[in-house]
């Protein structure tokens, strides 16, 4: 069971970083192709935490994610062998796991997390983000509802 939901992980990657890949051949850094009258696709590049937390850090922060990432993912492979066979929490730490090495991947090849997708109302925008924060983010809501479930154990 765990080999499925490191799949699971890995497809995330593979999605994560061939849509990076693309992004990065078809646009140059900063440029802008409006897409719905709320959705821009946008090369940015991230050197900080979500919502460019930390971006201005002299560096440091490049080492800091990673490291954390890198904890989290040994941290929720562990869990995931432990809890398997727990559908809604295995789904929500596999595609944090994937998402969290989608985006290590980034921070390790070039110091940054490449975004490229910009929502926005007239001129008020949501940070630029990409396929691995999407897969962070749906897996801490899962995470959540499985914890909000009256059956759901203790993780210890």
């Amino acid at each position: 069971m765990l080999k499925r939901w490191l799949g699971l992980a890995a497809l995330v990657i593979v999605l994560d970083q061939i849509s990076k890949l693309w992004i990065t051949g078809h646009f140059v850094y900063g440029e802008s192709l409006p897409v719905l009258s709320v959705f821009d696709l946008v090369l940015a590049h991230n050197t900080g935490a979500a919502f460019s937390f930390l971006h201005d850090a002299g560096g440091i922060q490049r080492w800091l994610f990673s490291g954390i990432a890198v904890v989290a993912s040994v941290w929720i492979t562990v869990l995931l062998r432990k809890h398997a066979a727990e559908t809604l929490f295995a789904l929500s730490l596999s595609l944090i796991l994937g998402g969290a090495l989608g985006n290590l991947i980034d921070r390790i090849a070039y110091g940054y997390v490449v975004d490229f997708l910009a929502f926005h109302w007239d001129e008020h925008y949501f940070p630029a983000f990409n396929i691995a924060d999407s897969a962070i983010t749906i897996g801490a809501a899962l995470l959540i509802l499985d914890g909000l479930r009256p059956t759901r154990k203790s993780i210890d």
